[in-house]
């Protein structure tokens, strides 16, 4: 930890390590909230319940700023979900999205 006096005032931060720091930056699938009306924007009779879902995702920093972290192998996951329409039963159904399971810089 480092200290930082600020006038008479004295607080404890704590440092994180540059290793750490550059780790937890690299270009990686890391999870993320995804709404889900942007994964089936046709569906918009529908409300779904959770609205959003968590999904792994590339996301990170690229060394090059003409380099964007995109995925180099997915998959698909089924989750299940409430649908709901309006003078409709609601009720649960299955709902596939992708992941990404690597990335790289490209």
């Amino acid at each position: 930890t480092a200290s930082i006096t600020k006038g008479a005032e004295k607080s404890t931060n704590e440092v994180i390590p540059l290793i750490d720091v550059v780790t937890k930056s690299l270009c990686q699938p890391r999870e993320v909230l995804v709404d889900i009306f942007s994964e089936y924007a046709e569906d918009t009779e529908h409300t779904y319940i959770p609205s959003c879902v968590v999904l792994n995702r590339c996301g990170g920093c690229c060394n090059d700023e003409a380099l964007e972290c995109v995925p180099t192998e997915t998959h698909n996951v089924t989750m299940e979900v409430m649908c709901h329409r309006p003078m409709v039963k609601k009720g649960p159904i299955l709902l596939s999205f992708t992941e990404h399971k690597s990335c790289i810089c490209r």
